[in-house]
C-alpha cells in the first residue's frame, strides 16, 4: 500500500470516526431533552385552557411515585381530570384558590424508566398574565425527589408557559388544546420539595385530548436528523469501499 492510499484511508477513517461522534452526540442531546414539561407552550390573556403536565420517569430500577405541581401565579386552576391509578389532592390558599396539586400512585402503581403519564387541569389565564412559571417535584419510590423549578437552561428547568395578549373573554371554559413533547433525559435527584398541606377533594375532569397525534409530531424531526447522520455514516463508509476496491 503506498503512502497516498495510506492518507486516503487514514482521512475517510477520521471522517466516518468523526461522523460517529456528531451522531452519538446528537443521540445524546435528545435524550438530556426530555423533562417535566407543562402543555401547551403558549396561551393568550384572559383565556380558559387545558394545561397538561407531562411526566417522563428516568431513573432506572425505581419508579416515580408521586409528582407536585405548584399553580404560578397568572392562572386560576379550578379543575383537575382523573387519572386511573393516581390519587389526586389539592393545597388551597385562604380565598380557596388551588395553589399545589399532588398526584400520588396507588400501592403496587407508578412509573417505571421506560414509562410517561400525563395529567391534565384546566382553568382561566389572568387578562394581565405574561408569563405562567410553573414549578415541579418528581418523587420516586427511593424518596428522592428532582426539582423542576430552575432556569431554562438549567439541568432541572421549570416548565414555562408564555401568555400572549388576548381577547374579549368567551363564554366558554375549558377550551384550551394541550400538546404534547418528547421526552428522554436522565434526572439526579436532589433536595425534598415543601411540604404539602391536608389533601381536598378534586373538582370536576376537564375535558380530555387526544395525546399520540402531537407526540409523534414533535418526535418526527429528531427523528429524522437522526435517519439523515446515519445515512451519512453509512455513505462515507460506501465511498470508502468502492475507492479501496478501485485501486486494488
Amino acid at each position: 500500500m503506498n503512502q497516498r492510499r495510506k492518507s486516503a484511508l487514514s482521512r475517510s477513517k477520521g471522517s466516518v470516526a468523526a461522523l460517529l461522534a456528531a451522531l452519538s452526540l446528537f443521540l445524546m442531546a435528545g435524550m438530556a431533552s426530555a423533562h417535566v414539561t407543562v402543555w401547551p407552550k403558549e396561551v393568550a390573556q384572559n383565556s380558559y385552557e387545558v394545561f397538561t403536565v407531562r411526566v417522563p420517569s428516568e431513573k432506572k430500577d425505581v419508579l416515580t411515585t408521586a409528582v407536585a405541581v405548584r399553580v404560578p401565579e397568572g392562572v386560576n386552576i379550578t379543575r383537575t381530570q382523573p387519572q386511573p391509578g393516581w390519587k389526586t389532592e389539592l393545597e388551597r390558599s385562604a380565598d380557596g384558590k388551588i395553589e399545589r396539586i399532588t398526584w400520588t400512585a396507588e400501592e403496587g402503581q407508578g412509573l417505571a424508566v421506560e414509562n410517561f403519564t400525563e395529567f391534565k387541569l384546566s382553568g382561566k389565564v389572568e387578562a394581565d398574565a405574561t408569563e405562567l412559571k410553573w414549578k415541579a417535584y418528581q418523587t420516586y419510590s427511593d424518596s428522592s425527589v428532582v426539582e423542576w423549578i430552575g432556569a431554562p437552561d438549567a439541568d432541572y428547568p421549570g416548565p414555562v408557559t408564555a401568555v400572549g395578549a388576548g381577547e374579549a373573554e368567551s363564554d366558554g371554559h375549558g377550551h384550551g388544546a394541550a400538546a404534547s413533547p418528547a421526552p428522554s433525559a436522565s434526572p439526579a435527584a436532589s433536595a425534598s420539595p415543601e411540604a404539602s398541606a391536608a389533601p381536598a377533594a378534586s373538582d370536576a375532569p376537564a375535558v380530555d385530548q387526544p395525546l399520540a397525534p402531537a407526540a409523534e409530531k414533535d418526535s418526527l424531526p429528531l427523528i429524522l436528523s437522526i435517519i439523515a447522520l446515519a445515512l451519512g455514516v453509512v455513505a462515507v463508509i460506501a465511498a470508502f469501499a468502492r475507492r479501496g476496491g478501485s485501486k486494488d
